[in-house]
């Protein structure tokens, strides 16, 4: 009987107790850490480089066009062609840099994992340390367009939607099981 009372207090103090959200601005945090400025700052420096890069070999390109259109009386149609495609092929170089560059799999991206993951990380890593101890049960990145970075798991209802999708998983399988027999029977019939 004593547990029994202990386990409802506990239940309805929990109750009472209410949804504790926090949340965080994950700009102004990773900005007073000293190793982020450091990966942003040389993640900066390497993407002015890659620009750099890139313009050249368009102002490159530019010089090769000109020069084309300069000498186009004096070539052959054969020649101007010949010039033609090394200057498509030239262009396309240039798109194929930015590519690898700038691109969804680019340099840039790579090395901005790479530098700044980490950081984000070990941040992730205290704001879960800091929500178990002061037990919140939501935290939200509010730089974000609202994010959640920890809920506590009872809150999580991933396993009672597989649950349910199983269910009607198996009632489905059922009725086709039923259709397949009830197909069977009224061939034999026939």
């Amino acid at each position: 009987m004593l547990l029994y009372l202990f386990l409802f207090m506990s239940i309805y103090t929990n109750a009472q107790r209410g949804t504790r959200v926090g949340y965080i601005d994950m700009n102004v945090i990773l900005e007073s850490i000293d190793e982020y400025q450091e990966a942003t700052q040389l993640l900066d420096k390497n993407v002015a480089n890659w620009k750099k890069e890139i313009e050249l070999k368009k102002i490159q390109l530019k010089q090769y066009q000109d020069q084309l259109n300069t000498e186009r009386i004096l070539l052959t149609p054969e020649l101007i062609n010949d010039r033609e495609l090394e200057i498509q092929d030239f262009a396309s170089e240039i798109v194929s840099l930015q590519e690898k560059r700038f691109g969804p799999r680019g340099d840039m991206i790579i090395q901005r994992s790479k530098l700044i993951q980490p950081v984000q990380d070990q941040v992730m890593s205290v704001v879960k340390l800091i929500a178990e101890e002061k037990k919140y049960d939501f935290i939200f990145d509010r730089s974000s367009n609202v994010t959640m970075l920890y809920s506590a798991k009872n809150y999580d209802i991933s396993d009672l939607v597989i649950k349910r999708i199983n269910r009607q998983q198996r009632i489905q399988n059922k009725k086709k099981q039923l259709e397949v027999l009830k197909s069977k029977t009224s061939s034999s019939k026939n």
